[in-house]
């Protein structure tokens, strides 16, 4: 794990890409809309993230499998959303709006260093399964979760975790933002910190 405890870390192995959130959209490659209220299938909860960032870790089969928790701080429960498995791969985006229609669970986390964020896992065709662990949550409904500490796995195959940060709560992505727009998906590992 990076040694600054403030810093953004990678709660994966994967492929990185970084969008913007403008009008309630995220604009991936390809020119392929995604709605943040689909994703979430909240309305209210996806404003709160206009001018935000989406960072999108896509996880590839030779991955390790497990991830962790971006940041520390209060997760409320998760939210489970069933949908269809379809594949991650670049060309599958163009085509599908994938990240809307696979199986997903996302958890929203008060951070202690990025306000209010979402970290969302989603299933792929051959992951039918997200396996998170259970937390202990409080007699307010929340559960105290540190940076760092696994959060569960995707028990086969490869797929995407998705984060999303407020407008002015994400640290410097323009490298990751330029590279994106580029079609350049930067790797990362579990950990690291984004710079």
């Amino acid at each position: 794990m990076a040694k600054d405890s403030e810093a953004l870390i990678s709660p994966c192995d994967g492929l990185l890409s970084v969008y913007p959130i403008t009008s309630g959209l995220v604009v991936p490659v390809k020119q392929s809309r995604y709605s943040i209220c689909d994703l979430l299938h909240s309305e209210s909860l996806a404003q709160e993230f206009e001018g935000g960032r989406c960072l999108v870790f896509r996880l590839q089969v030779t991955d390790y499998h497990r991830y962790v928790f971006f940041a520390s701080g209060k997760a409320a429960e998760p939210v489970k959303i069933s949908g269809r498995l379809h594949t991650v791969r670049p060309i599958a985006l163009r085509d599908l709006p994938v990240f809307t229609e696979n199986a997903r669970e996302f958890t929203v986390i008060e951070t202690d260093v990025f306000g209010t964020a979402v970290q969302m896992e989603v299933g792929a065709m051959m992951v039918g399964k997200i396996a998170n662990h259970p937390l202990p949550f409080d007699e307010s409904g929340f559960a105290r979760v540190e940076r760092g500490a696994e959060k569960g796995c995707f028990l086969f195959g490869g797929s995407t975790i998705i984060v999303l940060l407020k407008k002015g709560c994400a640290p410097d992505l323009a490298a990751y933002l330029e590279a994106t727009a580029q079609d350049i998906e930067t790797p990362v590992r579990l950990g690291m910190e984004l710079l």
